[in-house]
């Protein structure tokens, strides 16, 4: 199941909204991470960056096989050997990935989807004890120059408000990723295996 408003623009003008090293950076992803997973992975904008800067697996998920064609040829391209990327409904049918299996999940552009919640207890569910979770999402501003429709973009509370239902203890303030994005940080509660 697509997630409402969820058509992509072209690859060219998708990257002139994002700094993806800036984001990941300003959402704690460095070299002592171990495995990921993009849910959404798009055009791998987030995934390839993610892997070349991991010590372990990088997993992008999409329901678009066309997206995940693309981000294996271009992984391949890069020389990228710790990345698996797979066509899946992980809305329907969840990611495939086994309990308590990744360090980090990337929910990028994705929480207005009709049922967040089913998102975030989906990351909860893959996440290692101590693991983390990263939001970005559209800034809450009709002038940005992409985004969903205004009446299903949340909020940063919303986000804030999902996560901690979901069972994430967020700490720290609203991460400002410019020029059109916003971030949050949530972490599993429990020690890191």
């Amino acid at each position: 199941m697509k997630t409402r408003e969820s058509g992509m623009p072209e690859e060219a003008r998708w990257r002139t909204f994002f700094d993806p090293d800036a984001v990941l950076t300003a959402l704690q992803l460095d070299e002592q991470t171990s495995d990921v997973v993009d849910f959404g992975c798009g055009y791998g904008i987030f995934s390839l960056p993610a892997a070349r800067r991991i010590k372990g697996t990088m997993y992008g998920i999409d329901i678009e096989a066309v997206m995940v064609t693309e981000c294996e040829r271009r992984a391949a391209a890069e020389g990228l050997h710790n990345t698996r990327f797979y066509q899946k409904d992980f809305v329907s049918d969840e990611t495939g990935l086994d309990d308590a299996s990744v360090d980090y999940a990337m929910l990028f552009n994705i929480l207005h989807a009709e049922t967040p919640l089913v998102l975030l207890r989906e990351a909860w569910r893959i996440l290692k004890p101590g693991g983390r979770l990263a939001v970005m999402h559209w800034n809450y501003d009709p002038t940005t120059p992409r985004g969903p429709s205004m009446d299903i973009r949340p909020h940063p509370q919303d986000c804030l408000r999902w996560m901690q239902e979901a069972g994430f203890e967020v700490k720290g303030d609203i991460i400002d990723l410019p020029p059109y994005h916003y971030g949050l940080m949530g972490h599993k509660k429990g020690n890191v295996s």
